[in-house]
């Protein structure tokens, strides 16, 4: 018999007894990779919440100094500009070029220069403006008109929210500090003369005392 070249390939047996391989996972595998997949999708995804979350937060406490800033700034500006020039209330009578402390239940009031007028509309340059404290709340409010005719009501305008307290102290021309002003008069020199109701301090003490910053104090000269 002639030897074939391509002898047939013999089948495998298949039966009792007999063993197979096949390619592929099995379950036991296929659990593994789902758990670790899970844990790695649970970590990636606390991460990302975790930045999320400091982003926002740093978000909110730049927004909050930028507020802050505005609010001490504003305060500056006003004080450092203060004019002696009183004025006259609502009923006639003469007010104080600047009032504020204990006695006005630590509200500040004064006169101040520099309002800009860029359309020119006829008005003074001088601008009453005083600031107030009411729950929880730093406001500021000016008036149109420095001597007030009739009930002529000022604007207001929210300067800074989280605010505990709102302080002022006034150094007086002797170098004394005082908690309301015009001081009273038996802390005056004379206490026999009328107030001079033009008279201003050498510096006024501002303090902010803050829910979430704590105290901020300034310490501003007046001119003059």
């Amino acid at each position: 018999m002639k030897n074939d070249p391509f002898p047939p390939t013999p089948l495998p047996l298949v039966g009792k007894g007999s063993r197979h391989r096949f390619c592929g996972f099995t379950l036991l595998e296929l659990l593994v990779a789902l758990a670790v997949f899970a844990i790695m999708a649970t970590a990636a995804y606390s991460g990302l919440r975790s930045v999320l979350f400091t982003r926002a937060a740093v978000e909110e406490e730049n927004r909050r100094l930028a507020a802050v800033q505005l609010a001490v700034f504003r305060l500056e500006q006003d004080i450092e500009q203060a004019l002696p020039r009183g004025v006259r209330d609502e009923y006639g009578e003469p007010q104080p070029a600047l009032r504020g402390g204990e006695l006005l239940n630590d509200a500040l009031i004064l006169t101040r220069a520099g309002w800009d007028n860029p359309l020119g509309q006829p008005r003074a340059s001088l601008q009453r403006i005083a600031y107030r404290l009411r729950e929880g709340r730093l406001w500021r409010l000016y008036w149109t008109v420095l001597d007030r005719g009739g009930a002529l009501e000022p604007r207001e305008t929210l300067l800074l929210d989280q605010v505990s307290a709102f302080r002022a102290r006034f150094l007086d021309q002797s170098g004394a500090w005082q908690n309301a002003w015009p001081p009273p008069a038996s802390s005056a020199a004379d206490d026999s003369l009328p107030p001079d109701l033009n008279m201003l301090p050498r510096a006024v003490e501002i303090t902010l005392t803050l829910e979430d910053w704590g105290a901020i104090t300034r310490l501003l000269p007046l001119p003059g």
